[in-house]
């Protein structure tokens, strides 16, 4: 057994050549952490504004119009105190960075006001989500058993959320929120893409949405599907946000383990894709595919 002696000495030289390893011209020795926006407050934040939207599945205490504006309350202000300094933040790094403009003291004030007065119409949408998985799944035994256990609207609903602050242009906290689901779900939608109303993942454990995927209304996904892209470099796309995912049309069912890819693909209305087929060409309207698709 090493003296003690030993022990720190040994220690302390570990420690120094780690120290040295900062002095590189590598990415990760960033030291600028707390210019950065906090990654457990800006999940506190996105769990003050879940509850928001389902809040009579959330609260604490009985609820009635009487002290309902006071139970938002309670959750609107703390999550617009903790995003507030969060989205100045991210908007003041990535100006430093080079990587956007310079925004005002009140920017993130305009932003979060903004994303908050869309909260109804969010609302909306989300019951038509979890509408959608209730009449969608047999197993369901009710709509409060949907919103209480089904990963996919907690998957569904980080992302519509997250989608509003990236059409915000807010910088990294979308990209925050939506990987706070998939840890979580095993779901992983970009915030970027495009979903249609009465959007329904069917068990979604393994499920991939990248960033330009448009989807339209009344789809319905299994587990296991990928909406990807094909494999290029960043330094080979002409445009940094040009359209590199699929479209799938409305009313289409996608079975498991299918992987759809490139962003020329159109998945036409009204189809059904089997489970594990490879797609990289459009396919029209009512089309059926299973197993290896016609060149």
């Amino acid at each position: 057994m090493p003296r003690s002696n030993d022990v720190i000495g040994d220690l302390e030289h570990a420690i120094d050549a780690v120290v040295d390893s900062y002095k590189g011209p590598e990415e990760v020795n960033n030291l600028d952490s707390a210019a950065l926006p906090n990654k457990r407050k800006v999940i506190e934040a996105f769990n003050h504004i879940k509850p928001v939207l389902y809040l009579g599945f959330y609260s604490l205490r009985p609820l009635s119009q009487e002290n309902l504006r006071y139970s938002v309350s309670e959750h609107l202000y703390p999550a617009y105190e903790l995003l507030r300094e969060q989205i100045h933040r991210a908007f003041t790094y990535e100006h430093h960075a080079g990587r956007g403009p310079e925004v005002g003291p009140d920017h993130s004030h305009e932003v979060l006001l903004r994303i908050f007065n869309q909260i109804p119409k969010l609302r909306k949408t989300l019951n038509g989500d979890a509408l959608a998985a209730f009449e969608g799944d047999p197993a369901a035994r009710s709509f409060e058993e949907v919103i209480f256990s089904y990963p996919t609207i907690e998957a569904i609903t980080a992302y519509r959320v997250a989608h509003l602050m990236y059409r915000e242009k807010v910088p990294m906290i979308p990209r925050i929120i939506s990987e706070y689901a998939h840890s979580r779900t095993g779901v992983d939608i970009h915030p970027g893409a495009q979903l249609g109303e009465r959007f329904f993942l069917d068990h979604g454990t393994g499920v991939v949405i990248g960033e330009t995927s448009i989807i339209g209304d009344n789809v319905k996904m299994y587990q296991g599907v990928t909406l990807g892209a094909l494999s290029v470099r960043r330094s080979e796309c002409e445009f940094a946000n040009n359209k590199r995912h699929p479209t799938i049309e409305s009313d289409v069912t996608i079975y498991a383990g299918a992987t759809i890819l490139g962003g020329a693909t159109v998945i036409g209305k009204n189809s059904v894709i089997g489970g594990n087929v490879w797609i990289v060409k459009s396919v029209p309207p009512n089309s059926k595919i299973f197993g290896k698709p016609k060149e």
